[in-house]
């Protein structure tokens, strides 16, 4: 199967220098008509200044199918990363990316294809299994698949739900869930790029 060759391409080691500029990319929900948008947000690194913004908007050509979204979504994903006049060190995907079943989530798909350092960062739990998670901001539990360590599970705000950190490509798992909380505001639970993608996102224009 194709995700399985692929996941074996990627690189868990933090292959990167200096980070000045961060990126979040996000895909909206599919309208009556079909219609998706994906939005990329560049931001500045460390103060997380919102500098450009760049989407892309139509119809979704693969079915939707638990385990592939990255073959339905990584299309308009690219295209909005694509438009972004500046590159970023580093992209923050709202999605999944070792902590997946075959190991290759979109965050995972993403790095391989532009072949950059990504970190997949969900609301969501796909796979996996973990403890006791503490209340405090920064509180992290290991997220494990059988034996496998496949992800963070990261508190980033105090009564708020966490969320799902895993290796996308070219960044250890220590440095994602770093990078993630170092992107946090502390009056908001989803770090700032992927924050801005998703409101940027679901602003679909209309024909």
């Amino acid at each position: 199967m194709l995700q399985h060759r692929l996941s074996k391409l990627v690189e868990e080691t933090a292959q990167f220098g200096e980070i000045s500029l961060v990126a979040g990319v996000d895909m909206s929900g599919v309208r009556a008509a079909g219609e998706a948008k994906a939005a990329a947000v560049l931001l500045s690194f460390p103060k997380l200044e919102p500098l450009e913004e760049s989407s892309a908007q139509g119809p979704l050509k693969f079915p939707y199918i638990p385990g592939f979204l990255s073959f339905r979504e990584a299309p308009l994903m690219l295209e909005a990363l694509e438009g972004l006049s500046r590159e970023p060190d580093i992209i923050i995907v709202d999605g999944q990316g070792r902590a997946h079943p075959r190991r290759l989530g979109i965050a995972s798909h993403l790095g391989l294809i532009l072949d950059k350092p990504t970190i997949g960062c969900a609301k969501s739990r796909l796979i996996g299994e973990f403890g006791e998670l503490g209340s405090e901001p920064g509180s992290t539990a290991p997220l494990m698949d059988k034996d496998e360590l496949i992800g963070t599970v990261l508190r980033t705000k105090r009564g708020a739900k966490p969320v799902f950190v895993s290796v996308g490509h070219r960044v250890s798992l220590t440095t994602a869930v770093d990078l993630v909380m170092r992107c946090v505001l502390p009056s908001q639970r989803l770090p700032e790029p992927i924050r801005l993608a998703h409101l940027a996102a679901g602003r679909l224009s209309t024909p």
